[in-house]
């Protein structure tokens, strides 16, 4: 027989079984693809030596008018502001009220139906889940502005190092996120306490929340099921997604100021910082699915959400955090795995190819790429990172790798088939390496040949009727990998 070539799309397939998988890559780590040649992700440096009290949830970077690149930081305790070089300055608020590092479930006294069950009885694990305490920031022109789900106030950092944040006059009060609009109003979601009402700021005046005739305060309370989470800015609008649905907020001016619609329904986003939003679109990580708002609310097709969606730790859901890795075109998620209470995981879209890729990486939030050259990430570990950079990956224990689902080399006589060589297709040979796990039927004991060091040609020797493809990395490096050859000949058994 001629040289099979292993010609498999890019990106990974992990729905269903893994033979639904067959002919496509099947897991990965650490990996991705461009225009079809495999590539690693570049690893990390550590920015600074300061850590966080408390686990970090949000991140925001900007450039204020004086061309000082800021980054904040809001975790279950603190707020903190870096300086270029990650120098780390706390800026809590006096009598903030701290939060939780992790969700828990309030099955305890008062969280259940009074009259309901029997006296002695234990009740069932179906309490309120209370989210692990995340925040959301914005800038209000080069000032910061940040609100905490679990203290709920709204606050404004003016950019000195020496100074704290401080509420803000006059806003309401037990908010559950803050966006700020195109039209300079600060919009409160959740406002008052109230997890369906959505209250806005006079424009330009982030202290006048008291609706006149001389101003453009206001309130609207949505209807419909669940509670509101997050307000995304969009193109022209404002994307509010409650737990259920979507809702679009549309400047239209005096007397009503704002317009509401529902853009989408059984849509709800799984945590307050699962919505990316790009220059053309927003895509967000849901409660059971993705979606994607571009005008209209659709269903975003994921060849990992099986995967994914089984893998979540529902119970740490608060946890998930997104960002647009532009510069790969890339959105990722982090997520706690069923196996974990912390973020320990990653799917990842690319939306310019329209493929996904998962894999380990314990990052709680992270920022794209602009005010600084790379993207900047916090570590489960409480640490500062600069990602994207060389290919040192630090802590990183999993390995950077993609292994094929099986691949069926018996067609078309159903013979066993024996391999006999490799001709790799390398950017440079020897920075990867190649392993093969052979099996003759889909539940069958799995043989491993390999690793081995790729050569012209290199020689392999084992009999199959199926093979799993798997390529290390060998040694760090920009390496790629393209269409790998196996040179096969008809074996003696038939299937």
């Amino acid at each position: 027989m001629p040289y099979v070539p292993i010609n498999l799309p890019s990106g990974v397939y992990k729905n269903g079984t893994e033979m639904q998988s067959k002919g496509r890559w099947l897991d990965c780590n650490l990996v991705r693809w461009n225009e079809g040649a495999m590539q690693p992700i570049r690893g990390w440096t550590q920015r600074g030596t300061a850590t966080t009290i408390g686990k970090a949830r949000k991140m925001k970077i900007w450039t204020d008018n004086s061309n000082n690149r800021r980054t904040s930081i809001g975790t279950s305790s603190r707020l903190y502001i870096y300086t270029e070089d990650g120098t780390q300055y706390d800026i809590t608020p006096l009598g903030f009220t701290a939060g939780f590092d992790d969700a828990t479930t309030a099955t305890g006294y008062g969280n259940y139906l009074y009259g309901r069950g029997n006296w002695g009885t234990q009740r069932p694990d179906n309490g309120n889940i209370i989210p692990a305490t995340t925040w959301s920031l914005d800038n209000w022109g080069e000032y910061l502005v940040g609100c905490s789900n679990r203290d709920g106030r709204a606050y404004e950092w003016t950019g000195s190092t020496g100074a704290v944040a401080a509420v803000i006059a006059n806003c309401p009060t037990s908010n559950q996120s803050l966006v700020v609009t195109e039209e300079r109003s600060l919009m409160l979601i959740g406002a008052g306490g109230d997890r369906k009402k959505v209250q806005w700021s006079d424009l330009e005046d982030n202290t006048d929340w008291t609706p006149s005739a001389t101003n453009q305060s206001g309130s609207f309370n949505i209807t419909g099921a669940g509670e509101l989470l997050t307000g995304v800015r969009v193109r022209g609008q404002i994307l509010i997604l409650s737990t259920v649905d979507a809702y679009a907020a549309t400047y239209v001016g005096l007397p009503f100021v704002y317009s509401f619609d529902r853009v989408g329904s059984n849509c709800g986003a799984t945590s307050t910082n699962a919505a990316v939003a790009t220059e053309t679109f927003c895509a967000w990580f849901g409660r059971g699915g993705f979606f994607i708002y571009d005008g209209v609310v659709k269903p975003l097709k994921s060849d990992v959400g099986d995967y994914v969606f089984s893998d979540l730790n529902s119970s740490q859901r608060s946890k998930v955090y997104g960002f647009n890795n532009s510069s790969n075109s890339e959105i990722w998620w982090f997520y706690p795995s069923a196996s974990s209470t912390e973020v320990d995981k990653y799917v990842a879209w690319n939306y310019k190819e329209n493929h996904w890729i998962v894999g380990e990486l314990a990052r709680t939030c992270a920022s794209d790429k602009g005010t600084f050259d790379n993207p900047l990430m916090i570590g489960a570990d409480n640490k500062f990172y600069e990602h994207e950079t060389g290919y040192t990956y630090s802590g990183e224990s999993t390995g950077v790798f993609a292994e094929s689902a099986p691949y069926q080399i018996d067609q078309p006589e159903g013979r066993l088939m024996n391999v006999l060589s490799v001709i790799p297709d390398e950017k440079t040979l020897g920075d990867v390496t190649a392993t093969f796990k052979v099996r003759n039927y889909p539940t069958g004991p799995e043989t491993s040949y390999g690793a081995f060091t790729l050569t012209n040609p290199t020689d392999v020797r084992f009999k199959a009727r199926e093979v799993k493809f798997r390529i290390d990395t060998a040694r760090n490096a920009d390496w790629r990998v393209g269409i790998m050859q196996m040179f096969v000949k008809a074996g003696g058994e038939r299937g």
